[in-house]
């Protein structure tokens, strides 16, 4: 496994983690966004959103498993894909506790998805997604 795989791999753990921490914060009942992106699986916005958030994952997983995986052509798309998401939640989610002033669900993970998805970023500028395994 090379080094954009396994960074991969760790976002999208990461990203687990983080949709139970948002979970069990309930973030689709106080946040506007999750409710509704939520209400758009499930009137019952809790259901609805642990149905987009394992979506989400399975689709992270699927992404690793075979476009990065396998080195397809849409790896690297997929990646930066993914390095837009994680990078919208690794900032989206401390400037929200910030104008909150308190803990808001999901800011606990989120510095760890920042950091990740720039190491990704990174790594993508400097050998992209197609590289051969290392």
């Amino acid at each position: 496994m090379n080094r954009v795989e396994l960074n991969f791999l760790g976002l999208v753990t990461v990203q687990a983690v983080h949709s139970v921490e948002e979970y069990v914060g309930r973030l689709y009942a106080v946040f506007p966004p999750a409710r509704f992106v939520s209400g758009l699986f499930s009137q019952d916005l809790q259901r609805g959103f642990l149905i987009f958030n394992v979506g989400l994952v399975a689709f992270g997983m699927w992404c690793f498993l075979w476009p990065l995986r396998r080195h397809w052509s849409s790896a690297s798309a997929l990646a930066w894909l993914w390095v837009g998401i994680e990078l919208v939640n690794g900032v989206g989610h401390p400037l929200w506790s910030l104008t909150q002033r308190a803990y808001t669900p999901g800011v606990a993970t989120a510095p760890l998805l920042l950091v990740l998805a720039l190491m990704l970023a990174r790594q993508l500028r400097a050998g992209g997604a197609q590289a051969a395994p290392a």
